[in-house]
This record gives structure tokens, C-alpha cells and sequence, in this order.
């Protein structure tokens, strides 16, 4: 299983949020940024940090897919 953060990333456009300034808003380091643009694993901690930025749940920014489904 891998993580996938498409949801993220769509929520930002609909918010018209770039990724730098996510990045800013929360406090997180652009290696961080790095990852969740990799689908990479991250912190629990900076799951809340978006979260808490976005007005959000972990459901609205993160899904758990099988390997082969990743986007």
C-alpha cells in the first residue's frame, strides 16, 4: 500500500492555494513539499498542519492506494 496526495493537490487548485504558499501558510520544509508532490510518506504532524491550514480532514487530502493504483 502507498500513499497518494492527488486530493491535496486538487483541493489547493480549488482553493487557488500554490504549493509555496501551502508551504509557507504551514510552516513545513520544502524537502516536505518535495515529498507530498512524490507521494512520498510525511509526518502525521504535517498531516495536521494542512489540515488545520485547509479547514480539512485527512480524508480530503491523503487516500491509501495499492501500488500499481498510484497517480
Amino acid at each position: 500500500m502507498d500513499v497518494c496526495y492527488n486530493k491535496l493537490f486538487k483541493l489547493l487548485i480549488d482553493k487557488g492555494i500554490k504549493k509555496t504558499d501551502l508551504r509557507i501558510l504551514t510552516g513545513i520544509s520544502p524537502n516536505t513539499l518535495t515529498k507530498l508532490s512524490k507521494n512520498k510518506y510525511v509526518s502525521m504532524e504535517v498531516l495536521v498542519k494542512i489540515c488545520r491550514t485547509l479547514d480539512c480532514d485527512f480524508g480530503d487530502i491523503v487516500e491509501v492506494v495499492k501500488s500499481s493504483e498510484k497517480g
